[in-house]
């Protein structure tokens, strides 16, 4: 079964694949109304469900007026999204970034499902039983290592 925040999130991911433009602006109080929900779920599912990371830029404005933008960031080609992963992850990350970089490559279609499990397990925490600032640093090797020999190994 379905959580609230699920839902939430597929509906706004239809909407937004619906859109020519590739952006959408939506109410939260009229989302909230729409499933039921208090105002902060709605803001839960957009902070943690369209992040940066997952590819979508969220700008909102509070007010009578208010709204909540998000837009899905398109790339020309896989160049730009190597290359924009490389970015985030930068010589250190934390679990998180990282899972959320292993969710955007496979809805770009650039990793499988099975790829992105073996890539979580990878970089887990269980697996790098380190202290933090090391694990982040092992974390973010692996995830440049693993990114690299993806996109390179595409084209084969």
């Amino acid at each position: 079964m379905s959580s609230i925040s699920d839902i939430i999130e597929r509906y706004l991911k239809k909407i937004l694949n619906e859109s020519e433009t590739g952006v959408i602006e939506v109410k939260r109080s009229e989302l909230a109304d729409i499933f039921q929900c208090v105002p902060s779920q709605i803001n839960y599912v957009i902070s943690t469900r369209f992040t940066v990371e997952k590819g979508y830029i969220v700008e909102s404005k509070r007010g009578g007026g208010g709204y909540i933008r998000i837009q899905k960031v398109r790339f020309k080609n896989s160049r730009e999204v190597f290359e924009e992963m490389l970015e985030q992850i930068g010589e250190a990350v934390p679990q998180l970034t990282a899972e959320h970089v292993i969710v955007r490559l496979v809805e770009e279609k650039l990793m499988t499902k099975r790829e992105a499990i073996l890539m979580q397990r990878l970089i887990s925490r269980e697996t790098l039983q380190l202290p933090i600032p090391l694990r982040d640093q092992m974390r973010a090797r692996m995830m440049r290592i693993l990114i690299t020999t993806l996109f390179t190994s595409k084209g084969e």
